[in-house]
């Protein structure tokens, strides 16, 4: 595999010469770290170049540099680059191509739901907009779910969301323990509404979120008293059968909550409205 182009591999590069190497083939080679630390270094390599191109440091259209340089770039193995190279294409951000090279492919072909990748995107979001983003997505597949939770739900399954808004009224003096069984309580209700597909999309993205710090976000005083009744509004619904009034309780509490703890200093942006990307 050559990841740009068929030019003879160079020796083992400095600085300056790679900085140089970079800007005359137009690749990433100044942006690669000098060397990764022994140890699991397939991982390292597939996380640091993930990182590099959801930041956009490497953007679409740029090519990784040639195999040779890279593996000395980065110490590991020229085997350990392409199982690595083959991470990155699998998760669906970079092409292989022969006589071309391995070249940065556009964020619409990413896959999202990939752990490294959304944890990735999450970790660097200063804006906060690929979190307004998650909100949205969230809020609409479990808004759908709680839909149909409330069109079709036994005596059992609506004790087991009772049960777990008591859970959340027990915890409430204590943060971690009430975020916990606010987890329990959203999981329970996606398990609930049988659709598998919504359900695997929603806890990957939910999953990702809450590890989060800027997620978390900030904790007004009454935020509580206010998630502990917009669940109660949910259960409310469910328990009448009313699928409308338990999406639009399901889905205004997932955007509430997310507009009570997004940080103060990062505007929010308006929903529906796509994002620009700057280009090179």
């Amino acid at each position: 595999m050559a990841c740009a182009g068929d030019k003879a591999a160079v020796g083992p590069p400095a600085g300056d010469k790679i900085i140089r190497m970079a800007k005359d083939r137009g690749d990433a080679a100044g942006l690669i770290p000098r060397r990764l630390p022994v140890g699991r270094l397939g991982v390292a390599v597939v996380a640091e170049l993930v990182d590099l191109i959801v930041t956009g440091r490497l953007q679409e259209g740029d090519l990784l540099p040639p195999e040779g340089p890279l593996s000395e770039q980065f110490g590991v193995s020229r085997t350990v680059l392409r199982e690595s190279v083959k991470r990155l294409e699998e998760k669906g951000l970079v092409t292989v191509s022969q006589g071309r090279g391995t070249q940065v492919r556009a964020p619409g072909y990413w896959n999202m739901l990939d752990p490294v990748v959304l944890s990735a995107l999450i970790d660097n979001d200063e804006s906060l907009g690929v979190l307004d983003e998650l909100t949205v997505v969230r809020a609409s597949l479990e808004s759908a779910m709680a839909g149909a939770v409330a069109g079709s739900h036994s005596a059992e399954e609506l004790r087991r969301l009772e049960n777990a808004l008591t859970a959340m009224r027990e915890s409430e003096s204590e943060t971690d323990s009430f975020r916990q069984a606010d987890v329990i309580f959203h999981y329970a209700l996606m398990e609930i509404s049988g659709n598998r597909l919504a359900e695997n999309i929603a806890k990957q993205i939910y999953r990702r979120a809450v590890e989060s710090s800027r997620y978390q976000g900030i904790n007004p005083p009454d935020a509580v008293a206010l998630t502990l009744k917009e669940h109660e509004a949910i259960v409310d619904a469910i328990a009448r059968k009313d699928a409308v009034a338990a999406e639009k309780s399901m889905y205004d509490h997932i955007h509430g909550s997310w507009e009570r703890r997004r940080l103060s200093d990062h505007a929010p942006r308006p929903r529906g409205k796509g994002r620009g990307r700057k280009k090179k």
